[in-house]
């Protein structure tokens, strides 16, 4: 079955071009030009990507993330003309994946959407054939249920701050690179992700009840990477 991809602009001749765009590489596609109708099709038509602006007439895309990440871990790509740092991290503290800033070529969101869909494929695999339980301290993450806790609190994580524990975890006590850890979340595209894995490891620290004087579980290494403690 074709990958679904939910592609959210209120600009008809941005949703039209984007939408054969993508349709020419065999992906189906819907859209919407509001947040209202965002949030509505992803609980309906359960898409496995959503392409979202942030600039809707409705409601502000970053309300529509925090609405999404209640109900669904579905990967979100931003599209939007806020370039600004601060845009950028506002809307990936929120719950998004991953952000474009227009005008961007659409090669580059082709190339986005690839990475995705080849971890959800890896994932799913794995979510077949592994059932590890990883137990630090008093974090447990449960690979097959795809569950976090802390002690009796189960922690709620997007899928990005989800890739990033389990790839610590699976080598606790080494220190992963930026590079490596980036690749492996958003794949080789040729990007710099150093400030997405940045916001990324802020929110999974935040997330843990870390202080980052004296962490608990996830220790950096200055200017090369970061590890999980090896108890």
């Amino acid at each position: 079955m074709e990958p679904l991809i939910l592609i959210v602009d209120d600009e008809n001749s941005i949703r039209k071009f984007l939408r054969v765009s993508i349709e020419t590489q065999g992906y189906k596609c819907i859209d919407a030009d509001n947040g209202s109708n965002a949030i509505m099709l992803t609980i309906s038509q359960n898409p496995d990507i959503l392409i979202l602006d942030l600039g809707l007439p409705d409601i502000d895309g970053v309300d529509v993330i925090k609405k999404i990440r209640t109900m669904s871990q579905i990967p979100i790509i931003i599209i939007s003309a806020r370039g600004h740092d601060r845009e950028k991290v506002e809307a990936l503290d929120a719950g998004a994946d991953d952000y474009l800033t227009k005008p961007f070529s659409v090669t580059e969101l082709l190339a986005r959407i690839r990475v995705i869909l080849r971890h959800k494929s890896i994932n799913e695999i794995q979510s077949e054939t592994e059932n590890e339980l990883f137990k630090i301290k008093d974090l447990i993450i449960d690979t097959d249920k795809r569950r976090i806790w802390i002690e009796n609190d189960e922690i709620r994580l997007t899928p990005n701050e989800y890739k990033v524990l389990v790839l610590l975890a699976k080598n606790h006590g080494k220190v992963l690179t930026h590079k490596l850890i980036t690749e492996n979340i958003w794949g080789s595209t040729g990007i710099d992700d150093t400030q997405s894995l940045r916001v990324c490891m802020g929110n999974l620290r935040r997330k843990l009840g870390e202080d980052p004087a004296q962490p608990k579980y996830i220790i950096t290494e200055i200017g090369v990477g970061y590890r999980l403690i090896d108890e």
